[in-house]
C-alpha cells in the first residue's frame, strides 16, 4: 500500500515564496508599462485642460483681457500693413472668448472620459477605446494652442509683437504636452497588449 504524502505548498494551492515574489515584481514593472505611461499622461493634460477652462469661467475678466487686447493688436508694433487684422468689436471679441472657453471645456470632458478608460482599461488590458478618446481630446489641444494660439493669435494677430500680452510660451508649453502625450499613446508597447489580447 502506497503511503499518502502531505501535500508541498505548489500542490495545495497555496504560492510559493518564489512565485509571490515574481508576482510582486511583475505588477511592479507593470507600472512602468506604456500603458500605464499614457494613462498618466492623458490623465495630466485632462487635469490642466480642466484648471485652464475652470480658471476662464471663474476668473472671467482676466483673459477676457487678453483675448481683447490679441484681437485688436493695440500692444503691437502697429504696422500699418498689418493693422487692417485687427478686430476691434466688444462683440467678436467676447464671442472669441466664449468659443475658447467652451473648446477647452469639451477638450476636458473629453480628456477625463479618456483618463478613466484608460484607468478601467488598465484592468482588463484594453486600450482600444481609451486610445481613440484620447486622440480626439489631444487633437482639440492642439488645435486650440497651435492653430488658436500659436499660428491665428502669435501670427495672423501678431501676438509675438507684444510683451504685454503674448501667450506664445504659455502656448508653446501646452502644444508639447499634448503632443508628447499623443506620442506616447500611440506607442507600439500600448498598441501590442490589444493586439496579443485577440
Amino acid at each position: 500500500m502506497a503511503q499518502a504524502h502531505p501535500p508541498t505548498g505548489t500542490e495545495s494551492g497555496a504560492p510559493s515564496p518564489g512565485t509571490a515574489r515574481a508576482t510582486r515584481r511583475s505588477r511592479l514593472l507593470r507600472l512602468g508599462a506604456p500603458p500605464v505611461a499614457a494613462t498618466a499622461l492623458t490623465a495630466t493634460v485632462a487635469v490642466c485642460m480642466t484648471l485652464v477652462a475652470f480658471g476662464n469661467i471663474t476668473d472671467f475678466g482676466t483673459n477676457q483681457q487678453f483675448v481683447q487686447h490679441v484681437l485688436s493688436m493695440d500692444t503691437t508694433f502697429r504696422d500699418p500693413d498689418l493693422m487692417w487684422r485687427a478686430i476691434e468689436s466688444r462683440t467678436l471679441q467676447n464671442a472669441a472668448y466664449v468659443a475658447v472657453i467652451v473648446w477647452e471645456t469639451l477638450a476636458a470632458v473629453v480628456l477625463l472620459a479618456a483618463a478613466w478608460l484608460w484607468i478601467t482599461g488598465l484592468r482588463r488590458d484594453a486600450y482600444d477605446r481609451a486610445r481613440a478618446a484620447s486622440t480626439l481630446g489631444l487633437v482639440m489641444v492642439l488645435l486650440l494652442f497651435g492653430m488658436g494660439f500659436l499660428a491665428i493669435g502669435g501670427e495672423w494677430f501678431a501676438m509675438w509683437q507684444s510683451s504685454d500680452w503674448n501667450g506664445l510660451d504659455a502656448a508653446g508649453r501646452n502644444v508639447a504636452l499634448a503632443a508628447f502625450t499623443l506620442l506616447v499613446v500611440h506607442l507600439p508597447g500600448v498598441r501590442r497588449a490589444d493586439a496579443e489580447r485577440t
